[in-house]
């Protein structure tokens, strides 16, 4: 993959890196501050979604949550058929769900476009069913839309993204309707943030989110972690 991503009229160097293949535990404790600060859902219903899914949802969670205009995140499993998913049935892949992240956006502050893009600078698009040493396809690249507005800007930019010869393979994401969206287990919520000593987190999601933050430093919030 050649190291520079164009973001339509920008051009942005990235890296990526994926998410380990191991079954993550609740092995840390739960930080009952940090549950407090988070938006309730009455508060989130004012502004809008996304849904994408990128490898090990504790990466996505964090880049997303560190872009300025996004007000929450949540780490569930879409994208396939069985209800009520479990981690575990996902993280084997026992079923057709992916990992993937629910983002909750002002539209006033960040555009649907410009979270294409945070998707696309944050992950390589081109590796199919695998984000780094991450395998199955629970850890596909899946940019969902909820309708055609959304559907034409995703495809455009990955078309934009062909056309200038981004990648030395074809892009592999797949470009999906949204339908169902299952919340993670509450230990899921926020792991990165609030396990920050956890092995997994230390050499996969922190590496992961620093180098978003190195390559998109006006997309982030003041004082992003």
């Amino acid at each position: 993959m050649k190291g520079i991503y164009v973001l339509l009229m920008a051009v942005i160097v990235v890296s990526s890196i994926g998410c380990q293949t191991k079954i993550k535990s609740n092995e840390e404790p739960i930080n009952e501050m940090a549950l407090a600060e988070k938006w309730s859902s009455q508060d989130l219903e004012s502004f809008e979604t996304a849904y994408f899914a990128s490898g090990c949802f504790w990466c996505v969670e964090a880049i997303f949550e560190s872009v300025k205009g996004v007000k929450e995140v949540v780490s569930g499993y879409s994208g396939g058929v069985e209800e009520n998913p479990t981690y575990e049935q996902v993280g084997y892949g026992r079923t057709t769900h992916a990992e993937a992240v629910k983002v909750y956006y002002d539209p006033e502050v960040i555009s649907y476009i410009k979270l294409v893009q945070v998707f696309f600078g944050s992950h390589d698009p081109t590796s199919l069913n695998r984000q780094g040493p991450d395998r199955g396809p629970q850890y596909r690249s899946i940019a969902f839309y909820k309708n055609e507005e959304e559907k034409k800007i995703i495809e455009s930019y990955m078309a934009a993204l062909e056309e200038s010869m981004v990648y030395d393979r074809p892009i592999v994401t797949q470009v999906v309707a949204f339908d169902t969206f299952y919340d993670a287990e509450d230990y899921h919520q926020d792991y990165e943030r609030k396990n920050p000593n956890n092995s997994y987190v230390r050499q996969v999601s922190i590496p992961r989110l620093n180098r978003f933050k190195k390559n998109f430093p006006e997309y982030l919030k003041e004082g992003s972690h």
